[in-house]
């Protein structure tokens, strides 16, 4: 711990599903991102620039003006990664009180995003880890690109609160952090009383999550500096099986 925050458990690469299916969640550091992908960190530094061109997220219950996003779909099976035509995002209120049982047709991703070479082997690195803990199928994908601001003063990653997201596995990867206060991650089981709290720094430090067993958060942001633009930008990547949500 420093500062305050509690630093993240990293797993080793090389015991990511194993860790996965033992605990029901993972961290990976940004280099252990990078090995377990077989690629090097500056690869996914051309796809920062995305987040700071997000359109805002019209569907907010809370009335907040704090999250932009885009959404984009996909099919992995094997090696083949293949987009899927724009569809609404869709979740039931048994995982999503707050924002479930409506179609929400967020802006799409961008195509300089989807064709960079760290963002394919992303997606089909999060497709084996889904075979790994599920089994080797075809796995329905959704992508979400969120910054959360505070130029209301607070933004509030997760406004539907602790949750699952009624899908099979879960990826939250920090995309960077400027100039904020909060934003800690809490993972708990959802069948036992174990849980754990830290918070993600580091740009490309990723989050796996088993959706069945784990119930996550992230807790809201304030600016460090009074008067001053933050920001904390994620993505957020799931894998199900068998369809969409709402197909």
């Amino acid at each position: 711990m420093s500062g305050g925050l509690f630093n993240p458990p990293f797993t080793p690469p090389d015991r990511l599903v194993a860790a996965l299916r033992q605990d029901g969640y993972v961290v990976l550091s940004p280099q252990g991102v990078a090995e377990w992908l077989g690629t090097s960190l500056t690869e996914f530094d051309a796809l920062h620039g995305d987040w700071d061109q997000l359109p805002p997220d019209e569907y907010l219950k809370d009335g907040g003006r704090y999250r932009t996003r885009r959404h984009a779909c996909f099919t992995v099976e094997d090696a083949a990664l293949e987009q899927v035509p724009h569809r609404a995002h869709w979740q039931p209120v048994e995982y999503n009180a707050l924002h479930g049982g409506m179609q929400r047709w967020f802006a799409p991703m961008e195509a300089g995003t989807l064709a960079q070479p760290a963002w394919q082997r992303l997606l089909r690195g999060l497709g084996g880890v889904a075979s790994g803990l599920r089994g080797t199928q075809r796995w329905y994908v959704e992508a979400h690109q969120f910054r959360i601001d505070t130029a209301d003063g607070i933004g509030r990653p997760t406004p539907e609160g602790a949750h699952r997201d009624g899908v099979d596995l879960v990826a939250v990867a920090l995309i960077g952090r400027h100039n904020i206060k909060g934003g800690e991650t809490r993972v708990f089981e959802a069948a036992g009383r174990r849980g754990e709290r830290f918070t993600m720094t580091e740009p490309w430090t990723l989050l796996l999550l088993d959706d069945a067993r784990m119930i996550h958060e992230s807790t809201p942001i304030q600016p460090l500096v009074e008067g001053q633009p933050g920001w904390r930008d994620t993505l957020v990547v799931t894998c199900r099986a068998d369809a969409f949500q709402g197909d």
